[in-house]
């Protein structure tokens, strides 16, 4: 390119070398990507049409949240009726916005269940469903919203799911404990955590302690998986951080995905998704946005981050392999 510009002084241009002039990653401006965990049909139809806008081939919605159940404890009606209008809402989200919606039903352990089984009987025939792609998110919980769950308890639940993910040849969202690199300072507790809709005031005390709760949970869920006989390869860690990828990457075959829709909120960025790619390949790696109605989260987490990735040095194909082929391929939407 000819740098002999007609400016009335020199300037950066007259200084920069041409055989240095970076390749232009033009590809990711329509790499498809899809989400492998979000919340999307709690969104506003602007934040789903802001995901398609993007280029958001897929998404999987997860409906075992309890945050939309105003009940505390919950009953088993209450989360049968989050699947309901999940599976109610989907082929009309797909219809809107273009891409494809499939869903993960389970059992969250973050607030007390009653009559899980009746739950756990239904989830048999809610699996047969085609548009159900994945069992989840579900795991062990240290701590339960308003009352505490015995962690026995908690991983019989969580069995069941495996064994029945494993019976109908489905994959499972582990909810994976995060441990954010916040400075350690707390917010007033009458307010909570400002961008999370949550009264924290109501956590029960933990049913798991010692030095590192939320990875001795994680260590818990992969036991139990064996336990159901769930290949690993079978298991997606989600919320994956610094805290639990050295022992995910090395001990197990799960495939890990970070969230990185609220970065502001677990400390998770572009930047650990890169150092895990530089260290232990793309190959088990993928990044989700989590995105829901109770979060201050971003639609365009995914784009901006496949940018943000390939300015840390990761090429296009690793970063394809992370945001498409990998999620594509655990979630069979190549079906």
């Amino acid at each position: 390119m000819d740098s002999n510009y007609p400016t009335n002084r020199p300037t950066d241009d007259a200084y920069l070398d041409d055989d240095e002039e970076p390749r232009l990653p033009t590809e990711l401006l329509n790499m498809p990507w899809i989400d492998g965990h979000n919340h999307a049909h709690t969104l506003s139809w602007d934040d789903r049409e802001r995901y398609a806008l993007s280029g958001c081939e897929g998404m999987v919605m997860v409906s075992s949240g309890y945050h939309w159940t105003p009940y505390k404890p919950v009953r088993a009606s209450d989360v049968r009726f989050l699947w309901d209008d999940a599976i109610n809402r989907r082929a009309a989200i797909e219809r809107n916005h273009f891409f494809r919606a499939r869903l993960g039903l389970g059992i969250h352990t973050g607030v007390r269940i009653e009559d899980p089984d009746e739950l756990l009987d239904a989830m048999d025939d809610y699996c047969e469903l085609d548009e159900v792609v994945v069992v989840g998110e579900t795991g062990v919980t240290p701590s339960q919203h308003v009352e505490a769950w015995d962690l026995d308890e908690q991983r019989a639940i969580v069995q069941a799911q495996m064994e029945l993910a494993r019976k109908h040849d489905l994959p499972v969202i582990l909810h994976t404990p995060n441990t954010s690199n916040s400075s350690g300072r707390q917010y007033r507790p009458e307010f909570g955590v400002p961008g999370y809709e949550k009264n924290y005031g109501l956590s029960d005390d933990p049913v798991i302690t010692g030095e590192n709760p939320a990875l001795e949970a994680v260590k818990i869920d992969i036991e139990t998986a064996t336990d159901a006989g769930l290949p690993e390869d079978r298991v997606v860690a989600s919320h994956a951080d610094q805290n639990n990828t050295e022992y995910l990457m090395e001990e197990t075959k799960c495939y890990l995905s970070y969230t990185i829709g609220h970065s502001w909120l677990i400390g998770v960025g572009p930047a650990d998704v890169a150092d895990a790619i530089d260290e232990y390949g793309p190959e088990r790696i993928m990044i989700d946005t989590d995105c829901a109605n109770i979060l201050r989260t971003d639609p365009y987490a995914v784009k901006r981050a496949m940018f943000e990735l390939y300015r840390y040095g990761i090429d296009t194909d690793a970063i394809r392999k992370v945001v498409l082929e990998n999620p594509r391929d655990v979630y069979g939407f190549s079906d």
